[in-house]
């Protein structure tokens, strides 16, 4: 226990002295966003600042790095720390003084956040492994592509990233959340997301002749409205299967009717038992309404991530962690959310959490991921660091 109260005084003293340095490596994250698998720049700054603690960053293949800090028990497998790195083609709406320089692009989901707190956590820890008390290894997973499909997660676990290690921790922004509390739910945190898209085909023609053609344009109608409501009605209302469309491509003149048609959507489920009969029954539901009105249509549906289930023990870790950092009052229980998170595929590797990192002013403005304007209480910064920090420590301290 003094050991850690040694590393705990450690731990926030360094986040003290370089606080001002994340909120400045964040921002030039921000104003330099880069989209999924085109993180190039993005991983050279990390991979300068992790040089400059001593560190020995490995590269991945495309973009994205891991890095460990040596613990002082070899014998012990590897704690890891999670940050993806990936922005979002979003046109940045806010007007801060360090908002994105690339057209079309920004950091509208946190991830320069995410970023920073990973680098003041191996700030801190680096400084904890000189005095001997950090008996894990720590590796750093900077991962590109969270927002893209197939997903960078799938890929570094392809590369090994996992092996070794047996437990991760991540953090994500929560901006309905103040900054200074942190959200934890044992259990699913979030919703699989897969996308969906569906090619439907018929016999066109005039519009002044639709029964001699298939109509598609009514059937696509149809397709919309009705297979969302019979997944209402063909699965447990309980695994929030929900199928959304985003895009309806089909014809071109007012007074034809098309041959062909395009459906996208998602379609998301918070239980993963949902998720894995979801697909055979998209299936079975647009084979049964094509064949209603004469059209054939196929679907392809791409698993896309699975639900972030949190281990209860490591969420216990977290809860620890951010009782000490924060204080309990600070400490909220989360709402799962329709959200999907690539962090679950490493949880079907190995056991972890993923926390809510508040990052809305007291008072002020609640903002949303995935928009234009998003913007954080830049505090939040050190105070994900810490909780990280105290959590590769805690790990291998008995809990309360």
């Amino acid at each position: 226990m003094r050991t850690m109260l040694g590393a705990d005084g450690l731990i926030r003293r360094t986040l003290r002295e370089r606080e001002d340095e994340l909120r400045e490596v964040r921002r030039h994250l921000h104003r330099h966003p880069e989209l999924s698998h085109a993180e190039h720049a993005t991983t050279d700054v990390i991979d300068e600042h992790l040089r400059a603690l001593g560190l020995a960053p490995v590269r991945m293949p495309r973009t994205g790095l891991i890095c460990d800090i040596p613990g002082s028990d070899p014998s012990l497998p590897a704690v890891a720390l999670r940050a993806d790195m990936d922005a979002l083609g979003i046109p940045e709406l806010s007007s801060v003084s360090y908002r994105s320089a690339v057209d079309g692009v920004s950091h509208a989901c946190g991830h320069d956040v995410h970023m920073s707190a990973v680098l003041g956590a191996a700030m801190a820890l680096v400084r904890v492994a000189e005095t001997g008390a950090l008996r894990r290894t720590v590796r750093l997973i900077y991962q590109p592509s969270e927002e893209k499909h197939p997903c960078g997660a799938l890929e570094l676990i392809g590369e090994g990233v996992v092996d070794g290690v047996d437990s991760i921790f991540a953090l994500h922004c929560d901006p309905g959340v103040d900054v200074g509390h942190v959200g934890l739910k044992p259990g699913p945190i979030t919703s699989a997301t897969d996308p969906v898209r569906i090619e439907v085909r018929g016999a066109g023609g005039h519009t002044s002749r639709p029964h001699l053609t298939q109509d598609l344009i009514y059937a696509l109608g149809q397709i919309v409205t009705q297979v969302p409501a019979a997944f209402s009605r063909r699965m447990d209302p309980r695994s929030g299967v929900n199928l959304t469309w985003g895009s309806i491509h089909a014809g071109s003149a007012f007074n034809a009717i098309p041959s062909s048609g395009v459906l996208e959507g998602t379609l998301r489920c918070l239980d993963h038992e949902a998720w894995d009969r979801a697909e055979e029954l998209l299936e079975e539901l647009m084979g049964e309404i094509a064949r209603m009105w004469g059209v054939t249509a196929t679907v392809q549906h791409d698993r896309g991530v699975p639900p972030v289930s949190n281990d209860p023990l490591s969420v216990r870790f977290l809860e620890d962690a951010v009782i000490h950092v924060c204080g309990r009052e600070q400490l909220d229980t989360a709402r799962q959310s329709l959200g999907g998170e690539d962090f679950a595929w490493y949880l079907e590797k190995v056991p972890g959490a993923l926390a809510r990192l508040g990052t809305r002013t007291p008072g002020g403005r609640t903002y949303d991921l995935h928009m234009g304007d998003f913007t954080v209480d830049e505090r939040a910064i050190a105070i994900g660091a810490d909780v990280l920090a105290h959590v590769c420590l805690l790990r291998d301290t008995p809990l309360a």
